[in-house]
């Protein structure tokens, strides 16, 4: 008899946690166009359950402390949201670069690829190498460069007529 007690006990607690988690989710806190507006619609699956738990530690007891941090951030995020939805760039983060392909000349004397070189190109842009590349040789005046994008932000330098390519940053 107790054991069918204590089986009858556990299956309720956990038919309640479903709906007490329920209750805590964030979505059934606002409306469609207050999670809309918080930016709230970009999160992933993952994100958002994230988001779900942090808010169902925040409100358990004890934790009313945290309640006007949590405040805050959704705050914020509302407020990055609305600033990417106009095309400002969000705080603490600069604009993104364009991703085109860069072809200019080296002007003056080219004396081979090595890791931390700056290269300044015709345009006024300098770039400094950031891996070990090399070109055995590899001399010149006025040398023709082509500089590309690659995955996850990655440049890379190539002289003309070289097959060796070198990793690069933008400096200026």
């Amino acid at each position: 008899m107790r054991a069918v007690h204590s089986v009858l006990i556990a299956a309720a607690l956990a038919a309640s946690i479903p709906a007490y988690a329920q209750q805590t989710r964030i979505e059934d806190r606002l409306t469609a166009s207050e999670f809309r507006e918080a930016g709230l619609g970009k999160l992933s699956e993952a994100e958002l359950a994230r988001l779900n738990a942090l808010l169902a530690r925040g409100a358990s007891p004890g934790a009313a402390a945290a309640a006007p941090d949590v405040e805050t951030r959704i705050a914020q995020a509302r407020e990055e949201g609305r600033l990417e939805a106009q095309g400002e760039p969000r705080a603490g983060l600069r604009p993104v670069d364009s991703r085109e392909p860069i072809v200019s000349t080296l002007p003056g004397t080219f004396a081979g690829f090595a890791r931390g070189r700056e290269y300044t190109l015709a345009n006024g842009q300098v770039w400094r190498q950031t891996d070990g590349a090399s070109i055995a040789g590899a001399r010149g005046q006025d040398i023709g460069v082509r500089i590309r994008p690659g995955f996850m932000g990655v440049w890379w330098l190539q002289i003309d007529g070289y097959n060796t390519q070198a990793k690069v940053e933008r400096v200026r």
